[in-house]
């Protein structure tokens, strides 16, 4: 006598990945682009005096050095939204976040030496942010490219 074959039942909910952890993820890339925004703004833009009342730290440094810091910041906020939203090269957002974390890892030792230990738990807490992003996109959940989700199976 041959078993049958005990088939599980397989439910709609258990097929489809849940939409939880990307919409965390996408949650987590607004804020940080926003605040990287806002604060890349400040350092790249804003009168060297507004710069300096927003953060004192800017003062002890060169103006172009700030304004770099800046650009830097701005473009990386660019980097956490755009590649992804519009699935062109979306590679890039990894490395966006990858900069940035990399940007507050630097930042972590210099606010150190100055005492201000409420920009180090910033530091902390953004590059951590960045981190998650970074893994999170490049490893768990990447976004597919727009060229390579409009290919055809069959197709090279």
């Amino acid at each position: 006598m041959l078993a049958q074959p005990t088939t599980i039942p397989n439910t709609a909910a258990d097929a489809r990945p849940s939409r939880v952890p990307g919409a965390t993820l996408w949650v987590v890339q607004l804020l940080l682009a926003a605040v990287f925004f806002l604060v890349g703004y400040t350092h790249a833009a804003a009168p060297i005096e507004v710069a300096i009342q927003r953060a004192p730290w800017v003062a002890s440094l060169p103006v172009s050095l700030v304004r770099f810091i800046g650009v830097a910041e701005l473009a990386g906020a660019i980097g956490l939204l755009l590649p992804a939203a519009t699935r062109i090269r979306p590679m890039l957002t990894p490395l966006a976040a990858a900069g940035l974390a990399t940007m507050m890892v630097l930042a972590v030792p210099f606010h150190q030496l100055r005492g201000e230990a409420s920009a180090v738990v910033i530091n902390v807490v953004l590059g951590s942010l960045a981190v998650f992003v970074a893994l999170d996109r490049a490893r768990w959940a990447p976004i597919a490219s727009r060229s390579a989700a409009t290919k055809s199976p069959g197709s090279a």
